[in-house]
């Protein structure tokens, strides 16, 4: 027996924690009865899954594919408004992928696309505290204090929040280069961050995540992760 979310993990369809939402949403079918009761366990060789009318079968092949995202896509299998998705810049993929977190429609930078559910769940649940770095290009010059309230925290719409770390990278007329590791990956939470002290985002780029680093990879462009890699991601700091 196997519980239906880490079911759903191992076909790749998402990490657990949105198969939870899928499940409570009424979009998993077992046997051809929804199925809302988050627990729910299942018998992965005879019961039949299907998500939103789609047969759900464990996935054979694990895959790992860094991509610098480009501003301009969402991170999205489809969109609603037409716009290009991240799957647009990806060759043909016979595994079904999902992204590992978000970037939004104007953000650049590394973001991570797997079948690996359980992967993704170690790498997005808050309590593994797998951190993220982010270099952000906001208005003014930033100085030291600002910095400081970003890491000692400011409160949100959603509660309070801080950085990780903070620091200044460089300075030009009227903007900074500033780089903010976070732990938690709340949506928007960089800008609403930078917003709180003063200092709207311009332009916004992810770095690393965990261990995993974007190196000299182009914009637009992937690569699969090595072996190496993904056990490095199991051994990200504070994971």
């Amino acid at each position: 027996m196997m519980r239906l979310n880490k079911y759903l993990a191992s076909c790749g369809i998402s990490s657990r924690r949105k198969a939870d939402l899928l499940i409570s949403s009424g979009l998993v079918k077992v046997n051809g009865e929804p199925v809302y009761t988050l627990g729910t366990s299942i018998d992965e060789v005879k019961d039949k899954v299907e998500v939103d009318g789609k047969k759900a079968g464990l996935a054979q092949n694990k895959v790992y594919i860094l991509l610098n995202k480009l501003p301009g896509f969402v991170t999205t299998q489809s969109d609603p408004q037409g716009r290009r998705t991240v799957f647009n810049l990806l060759p043909n993929q016979k595994e079904r992928l999902f992204p590992v977190g978000r970037l939004d429609y104007d953000a650049a930078g590394l973001l991570l696309l797997t079948n690996d559910g359980e992967l993704a769940n170690y790498l997005t649940h808050p309590r593994y505290e797998i951190p993220k770095t982010y270099q952000a290009w906001v208005k003014g010059r930033v100085p030291p204090d600002a910095l400081r309230k970003l890491t000692m925290g400011v409160t949100l719409e959603d509660g309070p929040a801080k950085a990780e770390s903070a620091r200044l990278l460089r300075h030009s007329e009227g903007e900074s280069l500033i780089e903010i590791v976070l732990q938690e990956g709340r949506n928007r939470e960089v800008k609403r961050l930078c917003e709180a002290i003063g200092h709207p985002v311009r332009r916004l780029m992810r770095m690393a995540l965990g261990n995993l680093r974007l190196g000299t990879l182009e914009p637009g462009k992937w690569r699969r992760l090595t072996p190496r890699e993904v056990q490095g991601l199991y051994k990200s700091p504070k994971g």
